[in-house]
């Protein structure tokens, strides 16, 4: 059940984002907002998960990792049926927040859930978790417009409110067992009594839940290199994606391409990610210092924006293709979390701290990246940009993937 729940939520972690924006004209439209107000909804997902990067070690140091995950979908559900129900903007902004605080809380919570039930598997199960967090981005932005065509855009919106309500059903399980595990360890099988920490040397439910064992450890994270590593490393991966999901299309478009091939591209810049999720968990379990990785991907970046910048037609799949590998270091960072923390409550500060400020650092990235190219009207500044982030990046790798571990070094 705790597999089955870390699977469903992690597909839950992006459907309110790309159910959402191919959507964004026609409900503009039948709501009364312009570009403006786009870019609102478009700064909204960024936001969230930088907010509640930073707020989920203290709720789930509260209420245990198995609650947080619950709530995490709980709200996700409520704000994903809100938006179908919305009757104006503000109403539809507010409901789109509640589900991305939701997916934030996720975001936090699932990389300690597996450190602790998964913890001689981590590869394996980091690997099934980030696919299904590829396929919940791509599928619903395949599906939202053939949805809206057929039952109109507020059951488009809503409908992915049950995927949410399914992802809740094995955390209630999980939760169902460990109280029953409390009332009757006897009655019950050894694995819902080693949840309950009812199991030989275990004579609390601390003692079977180190992440609230002790203190939040989240304010010291902040103090250790390993945390700013993955966070500059995660942070500078995800500022670049989301500047190519904004610009992508408008780059193509510059140069000469219809508007159905830049949605083409991204399409396929997308699906890439599908192939580094498979298998950089698998990879980075093996490697002690996987930086050559980190390397790697940082070269596709650069070869990728080169063939953008000067030739972009000339070989478009190939560029795009580059570009896809290059957010590799992403389900990277992630793994590292778990690798690079000896313990769930570690785990958590490390997931939450990472996030928190990775996320914050990357809603500059579209805005940034649209005002440099509006001021020179060209994509020399904004490449240029994109560039000063690698080789932040880089930096970040190479403290991230030392080996040694966040206990030790705060």
């Amino acid at each position: 059940m705790v597999l089955a729940g870390i699977l469903l939520a992690a597909f839950n972690l992006r459907t309110a984002v790309t159910s959402l924006t191919p959507l964004l004209d026609r409900i503009g439209d039948a709501l009364g907002f312009g570009t403006a107000t786009m870019g609102v909804f478009g700064m909204v997902p960024t936001a969230a998960f930088a907010a509640f990067g930073v707020a989920t070690p203290s709720i789930a140091h509260r209420l245990g990792l198995e609650r947080t995950a619950l709530l995490s979908m709980v709200l996700a559900a409520g704000g994903l049926l809100g938006r179908g129900l919305a009757p104006g903007t503000g109403t539809l902004l507010a409901a789109s927040a509640l589900a991305l605080s939701g997916m934030g809380i996720g975001n936090v919570v699932l990389p300690p859930l597996v450190k602790r039930y998964f913890g001689d598997r981590v590869g394996q199960v980091s690997t099934g978790y980030i696919t299904l967090l590829q396929l919940g981005t791509i599928l619903p932005a395949l599906a939202a417009v053939p949805l809206a065509d057929a039952v109109g855009w507020r059951l488009s919106l809503a409908a992915w409110s049950l995927v949410a309500v399914a992802a809740t059903l094995p955390w209630l399980g999980v939760l169902w067992l460990d109280r029953q595990a409390r009332v009757a360890p006897d009655a019950c099988p050894p694995s819902a009594r080693a949840l309950a920490g009812v199991r030989e040397g275990a004579e609390t439910a601390a003692d079977a839940a180190p992440e609230l064992a002790h203190p939040d450890p989240s304010g010291r994270a902040w103090r250790s290199p390993v945390a700013w590593g993955l966070a500059l490393m995660f942070g500078m991966t995800s500022l670049v994606t989301y500047s190519m999901f904004t610009w992508l299309p408008a780059l193509f478009a510059s140069a000469g391409a219809r508007p159905a091939f830049g949605g083409s591209m991204v399409a396929l810049f997308s699906t890439l990610g599908l192939l580094t999720g498979l298998v950089m968990p698998l990879l980075a379990v093996r490697m002690r210092n996987p930086w050559p990785v980190v390397a790697a991907c940082l070269a596709c970046f650069v070869a990728s924006f080169a063939g953008l910048l000067w030739a972009p037609m000339a070989a478009p799949l190939l560029w795009v293709a580059l570009l896809g590998l290059g957010p590799g270091t992403f389900p990277l960072s992630l793994v590292l979390i778990n690798l690079r923390s000896r313990t769930s409550g570690g785990s958590a500060a490390l997931s939450g701290f990472t996030q928190g400020v990775g996320y914050t650092l990357s809603c500059a990235g579209p805005l940034v990246f649209g005002w440099l190219h509006d001021a020179t009207g060209a994509w020399v500044l904004p490449f240029a940009f994109l560039a000063g982030c690698l080789f932040v990046l880089a930096i970040g790798g190479l403290m991230a993937c030392r080996p040694r571990m966040l206990e030790d070094s705060w």
